[in-house]
């Protein structure tokens, strides 16, 4: 193997499969270490040989070793970084592209640093598409090892061709261009994914937001009776739209200025299901978007949007039912009032 073109792969699931189809289709060899045992079958398909364990993926892989890490963040990444420190040998390399706290990135690298092995914090963004479409890459560490895996990253990342370039810029497509940049320090490129992250929320809760004031543009029509319990709907008349709410999304993707990726998978899974019934309204965070809100209560810097993103979806999780539950108890106390039903 070319120890420049080899590349060991720790997580197999969707994101670290597809980083591995991109990886073998740029030409380099990969080894995918990962406890699910379909992985052998689907490493296979992909042209990737796996190793049974991590030991066993050191062995296989020529030194200098590049090992990447797609698992989950937290207690999961730590306990595989600590078990690769204790098999890796001076000069390796050590690649987390999960969604880690950039804090938990800092301490990576200095505890890797003391065995001489380099540690790169890789924000990867392309989901469950990046096999496709390629990874955005934004990328933490030493300025002279993200320089010298260059390769790797161009055979993953989109390319310039990928969007139009923008005005202004002449020459060679720098880095950015081509989808990847090294932003800094180690924890830099995490601490830019979290923040890509953060802003995903509130893109995502605006996109929602709009679209379930328009499904609900017909309340005139549906009202129920007034009450003590229940303000009036004031202007009826005002609220009699039965409008599409998949072609109105359609639409939107042609020309309007919030036209985008995440519209466009907006406009296919409503087409494929237009009440979206396969769907719970329930909607996880997995951390960045607190990470981002915390970031910037310690900055001082105002980002209301993302935090009431974040909160939403906690209301999403059930964590607004007690919310409820109090503020009835009270209405209850203090003016006898009722509950109505939902």
């Amino acid at each position: 193997m070319d120890t420049q073109r080899s590349l060991g792969m720790v997580g197999f699931g969707r994101m670290g499969a597809g980083l591995t189809k991109r990886a073998i289709a740029a030409g380099m060899d990969v080894v995918v270490v990962d406890p699910d045992p379909q992985t052998p079958q689907r490493a296979q398909s992909l042209g990737a040989s796996t190793a049974a364990s991590l030991a066993e993926l050191v062995e296989a892989l020529p030194a200098p070793r590049t090992v990447w890490i797609m698992v989950p963040a937290g207690s999961v990444t730590d306990s595989v970084i600590d078990d690769l420190r204790a098999v890796l040998a001076p000069g390796d390399m050590i690649i987390d592209g999960g969604n880690s706290n950039y804090r938990d990135d800092i301490s990576h690298a200095q505890k890797l640093g003391e065995n001489g092995i380099d540690f790169l914090d890789v924000g990867t963004s392309g989901g469950v598409w990046g096999d496709e479409r390629g990874f955005c890459l934004m990328i933490g560490g030493p300025a002279q090892r993200v320089e010298q895996m260059a390769d790797l990253w161009d055979a993953l990342a989109p390319g310039s061709d990928a969007a139009p370039r923008t005005p202004g810029r002449t020459g060679d497509p720098s880095p950015a261009e081509r989808g990847w940049l090294h932003c800094g320090p180690s924890g830099a490129g995490h601490f830019v994914k979290m923040v890509h992250n953060g802003i995903e929320y509130a893109l995502m809760a605006a996109y929602a937001e709009g679209l379930s004031i328009l499904k609900h543009a017909n309340i005139g029509r549906v009202a129920g009776e007034s009450s003590a319990e229940r303000a009036p709907l004031a202007n009826p008349e005002y609220y009699q739209y039965e409008l599409p709410i998949p072609e109105i999304a359609e639409v939107w993707r042609r020309g309007s200025v919030i036209g985008s990726w995440l519209l466009d998978l907006t406009a296919g899974a409503l087409a494929a299901d237009p009440q979206l019934s396969a769907f719970s309204g329930r909607v996880s965070d997995s951390g960045e978007g607190r990470w981002t809100a915390i970031a910037a209560i310690e900055e001082g810097v105002p980002a209301p949007v993302i935090t009431a993103a974040l909160l939403e979806r906690f209301a999403t999780q059930g964590a607004d039912v007690f919310t409820g539950q109090i503020l009835s108890a009270m209405r209850a106390q203090f003016g006898g009032h009722s509950e109505l039903p939902g």
